[in-house]
């Protein structure tokens, strides 16, 4: 059974960089290398993700019709679109967005995606958790 950090590290942050990439991209005129180095990955990651050929498109989606995410993801993509430089603010805003991942439970909806055997007392037990567990 996957860990909620694992969920996020495997399917949540690379959808979030896919939205914030392409947005980058398509609505800040954005060149692959400097979404790169704005966003901290590869310039390939973001060639992969202008190509829609890496990054779980059920999870972008779910993601990209939460208003709240994506109110904070247009925020990330005008401050980087803006400094063209990964801040702590940035990484806040990132952090957030996982937070409201969290406590709106929608990383048990993407977690059910990738395991359909989840044993329903761990799940309920998970989700008593993930909601008691205050962000620092």
């Amino acid at each position: 059974m996957l860990l909620p950090f694992e969920i996020e590290s495997k399917a949540i942050i690379p959808a979030i960089r896919a939205i914030l990439a392409l947005k980058l991209i398509e609505e800040y005129d954005m060149r692959e290398d400097d979404v790169a180095k704005a966003v901290g990955i590869t310039q390939a990651a973001v060639s992969n993700y202008a190509r829609c050929t890496r990054g779980n498109r059920k999870v972008m989606e779910r993601l990209s019709s939460t208003r709240e995410i994506m109110r904070i993801v247009e925020d990330i993509a005008a401050d980087l679109a803006q400094s063209r430089i990964y801040t702590p603010h940035t990484m806040l805003k990132l952090i957030e967005i996982c937070n409201l991942i969290r406590s709106t439970l929608i990383i048990c909806e993407v977690h059910h995606e990738m395991e359909s055997d989840i044993d329903e007392t761990v799940c309920e037990e998970c989700k008593v958790n993930v909601l008691n567990t205050k962000s620092v």
